[in-house]
């Protein structure tokens, strides 16, 4: 028997995975098993202790959570050193690149002066009756209904709950769905704080590579046939973040004939995080996939980012499950704000301006990228307001860019695994379109690799 083995098997007295989870943590903290000590595989461990496989996941799972144990999925767990356990890494980088620019577009947030207004609809609100029992149903009736009507030409999902944004709702449904070690496919370049999030969990992202379309059918096949079955496939659907690539429904076709051929139970996971301000049609692989799809739709962006507030959906046992859970927490998200977003989707006044704060984030975006390819730089930016753009150096690029006042977004962050050069994220979403010829030259000398010349 291997010696952490058997250290770890005299140590426990309690086989349940909270007992199994203290034994190997005391042992940590004692320092019988050191920083960067391999630990025993999962069905190693479970047959000297006599208990299953599922019980020492969980327990590996409690302290990976914790921040006592890293995990590498199939490439083995590891005693962390000096890891400090939920901090996202990744997100803080990209917020760390926010700072005293002239014209910062480092960060994702839509433009304020462009949010609908608000203020009718929360007079309404105001002589209206008030939701007060703890046992009030969690989604407002009138909410439920302007959400479904919205969805109306996708699917009809058999359940749907309201939580506190497009994010909490895509760490709620991960954490129902994965356990420690499963494998998730991940578009590449993807959000940071799905990566962040996966490794708070212990699961192991497998990078899929994209085109405007959306995730690539054949690197998507390849993935599947890579390894384990994956436990889900996490997408966005629309204005992909941070690329700009929208999901057409002739992709959405071949990617549901892809996961149907070659997997019965990965759940497909979509955050819509850009919602009504998308210039694609929405597009959803539910309705290919009823039974395995979960939904989500953010009305950050295009409401108000203060709203705190995204839709999930699905058949009822992916989505139950996260209801309940929440029960034990916030339990439902405010149904103020619940009221508040619900007059905004039926309000005239908010419609217009949805409408016009999305015209206006396509005349931003257009105006870069059409500077951008002038000067022969190709990015995909075909929706939302965000641009993925090729660089010779991103360190190298962001002090150019910081040295005329522009702030950038660093590329690694958003990589699940490299495959092709250095990349920056600028976010369009408040950039003066008289400005974009400027950002575009900065971007397109920050392109270039030292010492060949600078374009004009």
């Amino acid at each position: 028997m291997e010696p952490e083995i058997a250290r770890i098997a005299e140590a426990v007295q309690d086989r349940s995975a909270a007992g199994i989870a203290a034994a190997v943590n005391r042992l940590i903290k004692a320092g019988e098993l050191p920083a960067g000590c391999r630990l025993p595989t999962v069905r190693a461990l479970a047959r000297a202790l006599g208990t299953s496989p599922t019980t020492v996941n969980e327990a590996w799972r409690s302290l990976v959570r914790v921040g006592t144990v890293r995990t590498h999925g199939r490439g083995g767990s590891f005693v962390a050193e000096n890891h400090r356990a939920g901090w996202p890494s990744r997100f803080w980088r990209i917020a760390s690149a926010a700072g005293e620019f002239a014209m910062d577009l480092s960060a994702g947030v839509p433009d304020p002066t462009l949010l609908p207004p608000i203020h009718d609809v929360l007079s309404s609100i105001g002589r209206g009756p008030q939701p007060t029992g703890y046992l009030d149903p969690p989604v407002l009736p009138e909410l439920e209904r302007a959400i479904r009507g919205a969805w109306r030409d996708l699917h009809d999902p058999e359940c749907l709950t309201v939580v506190d944004g497009s994010l909490d709702a895509v760490d709620r449904v991960l954490t129902s769905l994965l356990r420690l070690g499963d494998r998730v496919l991940v578009e590449n370049p993807t959000f940071p704080p799905f990566l962040d999030l996966l490794e708070l969990i212990g699961a192991q992202p497998v990078a899929v590579g994209i085109d405007a379309d959306g995730m690539l059918p054949d690197e998507l096949a390849a993935a599947l046939a890579s390894g384990d079955e994956p436990a889900v496939l996490l997408v966005q659907p629309r204005a992909h973040n941070p690329t700009g690539a929208s999901m057409t429904p002739e992709r959405a076709r071949e990617l549901a004939s892809v996961l149907r051929s070659r997997t019965e139970s990965c759940v497909v996971v979509e955050d819509d995080h850009v919602g009504e301000i998308a210039v694609a049609e929405p597009v959803s692989l539910a309705a290919h996939l009823p039974t395995r799809t979960v939904s989500i739709r953010s009305f950050s962006k295009s409401h108000g980012p203060d709203l705190r507030l995204a839709a999930v959906a699905g058949p009822s046992e992916l989505i139950e499950p996260v209801i309940a859970r929440r029960n034990l927490g916030p339990a439902w998200s405010s149904r103020l704000l619940q009221q508040l977003l619900a007059g905004m989707l039926t309000d005239r006044a908010c419609a217009d301006a949805v409408a016009l704060a999305r015209s206006t984030y396509v005349l931003r975006r257009e105006a870069l990228t059409h500077s951008l390819a002038h000067r022969g730089i190709e990015v995909i930016a075909r929706d939302g307001f965000n641009v993925w753009v090729p660089v010779a150096n991103e360190r190298d690029a962001l002090v150019l860019l910081a040295a005329q006042g522009i702030g950038a977004a660093p590329g690694r962050p958003f990589v699940a695994a490299q495959r092709s050069g250095d990349h920056l994220r600028l976010t369009t979403a408040l950039l003066p379109t008289r400005e974009a010829d400027r950002v575009a030259g900065a971007l397109a000398n920050a392109a270039t690799p030292r010492g060949s010349g600078m374009h004009r």
